[in-house]
C-alpha cells in the first residue's frame, strides 16, 4: 500500500505541562479521503499545524510519499506539495480571486494575470469548480471564498490537502457540490484529510476515519465498516447518546416582539430589511441563513449592542429599542447573549475564567470590592458541569482551546438565569459530546419557559432541536417553518433566495391579541404613529 503521508511517533508539548500530541502515528493513503475526529483539545489542530508547517514537532518523523521530510515552515509544506484550507479564510478582501491566488508565489517576474486566470479556469473545469477569476473577494459568498482557497493550493501543486471544518457555513446544496469536487480530486489521485464534527458528513465523504483522544491516537476504522454511534463512542471513550430529545413546546405569549426592524451593517449597507417576528417563552426559534446574511447584526440589535434604523423591539410589551445591555438589565429584563465572536465580544481574552464570570454583574456590589469568591465558585461549578478542560479557573481564557472558550461563554450566560437567550452558533468548535451537552442545557431552559433565538449552521441539528426555523437571505425573511414539517433541501432553497414563503404565510397577524402583548394602536404609538403592516410568518 502506497502512503501519501505517514506520521510516526509525533509528540508536541507547550510549556512544561501541556502535551498536545503524545506519540501519535497515523497514515494517509494515496487517493483517499481520511476524516480526522476527536474531542476539543484532542490534538487534531496541533497535528495538522505540524503537517502544514505552522508548528514543528518535538520528536517523531514525517514521511511524504515514503521519504522522510522535515517541515519547519509553511514554505517547507508548500515544497512537499501539502496545502491546508483553514476554516477562517486567508484572503485579501480587496483583491480578486486570481490576485489572491498569485499572492506568495515564488516568481520574481511580473505576473500575467490573464494567463493565470486561464490556468485557474482550467483547474476549475477539471474538478467542477465555479469561480469568476476577476471577482473581488468582498463580493463573494462563503462557498466562493472557499473555492478560491482550494484552487490556491491546487495551483501551487498540492497533492495532499487538509480541510478544517470545510462545511461549517455552507448550505446543503453547497455541501453537496463541495463533496462532488472532493471526490473528483480523489479520483485524480489527490489525498485529502478532512476535519469535521459532523458525523453524517464523515460517513458520506470519507474512506477511513482516524480517531484522536486527549492528544493520543486511538484507532483508524474503515468508514463502510462503522457507524456514527461507534465513532462517537470512540471519540469520547465511552458510550454516549446522540439523540436530541425535542422537548414539548409549552409556548406562551411572545416575550420578545420584533416589528418592521431595519438594521445597517458597519459599512452602512442593509443587514436586516423590514423584518417582523416574535420569540415565545418555552420555544426555540431557529435562524438559518448563509453566513453574513444579517444574523450577527440581528442578534446584536436585540441584545442592545447595535443601533437600529427603524422598527421596534419590545419585551413583554415594553420597548427596549436602542437600550444598552446595562439599561436592559436595570429594567429587570434577564437576557443572555452568546455572540458569534466569543473572544472579541463575549469574553475578555486576557481575563481568567473566574474574572470572566464577573463581567456581567461587576457593577452590582454597593461597596468598593467585587465578590471574587462567588465568581470562583461559579467558575468551578461550570468547569465540572460542562467538562471544561483547564488546569485552573485562574488561567487566562485565551490560553484555552476554542471549544473550551465557548463552554466558558455558554456556561456563564446560561448561569445568569435568563428568560430570553439570544445565541449565535453556541456549539461552534465544540466536539460532538460537548455539543449535545449544550443542546440538553438549551432544552432545560426551554422547559423552564425561556424563549430562545438559536442561530445555527448545522441544519440537521436545527431540525431536531428547534420548534420553528426562520430563514434569512440577504437580510430579508424568506419565511418561518415548523421544524417537524420541513426538510434540509427546502431550507437550503430558502437560504439562497430560490424559495420565498413569506407572502404565503399569514396564519396570524401581528394585531391579534392572543399573539401580541400590544394592540396595533399601541405599536403605532411606540413607532410615532407609523403604520405597521408586518405579519407573523409561521
Amino acid at each position: 500500500m502506497e502512503y501519501a503521508l505517514e506520521l510516526k511517533n509525533i509528540t508536541k508539548t507547550f510549556g512544561n505541562s501541556v502535551i498536545a500530541n503524545n506519540n501519535v502515528s497515523l497514515s494517509l493513503k494515496k487517493g483517499e479521503i481520511l476524516a480526522l475526529l476527536g474531542e476539543n483539545g484532542s490534538g487534531k489542530t496541533t497535528l495538522m499545524n505540524m503537517i502544514s508547517g505552522i508548528y514543528y514537532p518535538d520528536s517523531g518523523t514525517i514521511f511524504v510519499n515514503g521519504e522522510e521530510t522535515v517541515i519547519k515552515s509553511p514554505k517547507d509544506a508548500f515544497h512537499a506539495k501539502i496545502g491546508m484550507i483553514h476554516q477562517h479564510f486567508k484572503l485579501v478582501d480587496l483583491f480578486s480571486a486570481v490576485e489572491n491566488i498569485a499572492l506568495g508565489l515564488e516568481n520574481k517576474k511580473r505576473f500575467n494575470l490573464r494567463s493565470l486566470a486561464k490556468e485557474v479556469k482550467e483547474i476549475s473545469e477539471r474538478y467542477g469548480f465555479e469561480i469568476d477569476p476577476y471577482k473581488k473577494v468582498y463580493n463573494m459568498s462563503v462557498s466562493e471564498k472557499q473555492t478560491v482557497e482550494i484552487i490556491k493550493v491546487l495551483y501551487r501543486g498540492a497533492d495532499i490537502l487538509i480541510l478544517d471544518e470545510p462545511t461549517a457555513v455552507l448550505t446543503p446544496q453547497e455541501i453537496e457540490k463541495l463533496f462532488k469536487i472532493l471526490k473528483a480530486m480523489k479520483e485524480d489521485g489527490k489525498s485529502i484529510i478532512i476535519i469535521t464534527h459532523k458525523l453524517n458528513e464523515v460517513m458520506e465523504i470519507s474512506d477511513r476515519v482516524s480517531i484522536m483522544r486527549k492528544g493520543e491516537y486511538v484507532t483508524t476504522v474503515e468508514t463502510n465498516e462503522t457507524s456514527e454511534k461507534e465513532l462517537a463512542d470512540l471519540m469520547v471513550g465511552k458510550k454516549i447518546d446522540l439523540k436530541i430529545e425535542r422537548t414539548e413546546s409549552l409556548a406562551t405569549s411572545p416575550l420578545l416582539e420584533i416589528r418592521d426592524l431595519t438594521i445597517y451593517k458597519d459599512d452602512n449597507s442593509i443587514a436586516i430589511d423590514n423584518m417582523s417576528f416574535y420569540i415565545r417563552g418555552g420555544e426555540i426559534l431557529g435562524v438559518a441563513g448563509i453566513s453574513g446574511c444579517g444574523q450577527k447584526e440581528l442578534c446584536e440589535a436585540i441584545a442592545g449592542l447595535r443601533p437600529i434604523a427603524s422598527g421596534q423591539i419590545t419585551h413583554k410589551g415594553e420597548s427596549i429599542i436602542n437600550l444598552s445591555p446595562k439599561k436592559i438589565i436595570e429594567k429587570g429584563i434577564s437576557m443572555s447573549f452568546i455572540p458569534e465572536d466569543r473572544l472579541g465580544m463575549g469574553l475578555a481574552a486576557s481575563f481568567s475564567i473566574t474574572d470572566n464570570m464577573m463581567i456581567k454583574n461587576y457593577g452590582e456590589p454597593k461597596g468598593i470590592f467585587v465578590d471574587r469568591k462567588k465568581a470562583r465558585n461559579t467558575a468551578l461549578k461550570l468547569v465540572e458541569k460542562l467538562d471544561i478542560k483547564t488546569p485552573s479557573v485562574d488561567i487566562e481564557v485565551s490560553k484555552l482551546s476554542g471549544g473550551n472558550v465557548q463552554k466558558v461563554l455558554v456556561g456563564r450566560e446560561i448561569d445568569s438565569s435568563p428568560n430570553v437567550i439570544i445565541t449565535a452558533y453556541p456549539v461552534r468548535g465544540l466536539d460532538i459530546n460537548s455539543s449535545y451537552g449544550i443542546y440538553n442545557i438549551l432544552n432545560e431552559q426551554k422547559k423552564n419557559g425561556v424563549g430562545i433565538l438559536f442561530v445555527g449552521e448545522d441544519l440537521d441539528v436545527m431540525l431536531e432541536l428547534c420548534d420553528k426555523i426562520m430563514v434569512i437571505c440577504h437580510g430579508k425573511m424568506m419565511g418561518v417553518v415548523k421544524a417537524q414539517n420541513t426538510t434540509k433541501e427546502k431550507l437550503g432553497l430558502m437560504m439562497t433566495g430560490a424559495l420565498n414563503l413569506t407572502e404565503e404565510q399569514s396564519e396570524r397577524e401581528w394585531g391579534h391579541a392572543k399573539d401580541s402583548q400590544l394592540t396595533n394602536e399601541e405599536w403605532n404609538e411606540l413607532n410615532g404613529g407609523i403604520a405597521n403592516n408586518g405579519s407573523n410568518k409561521e
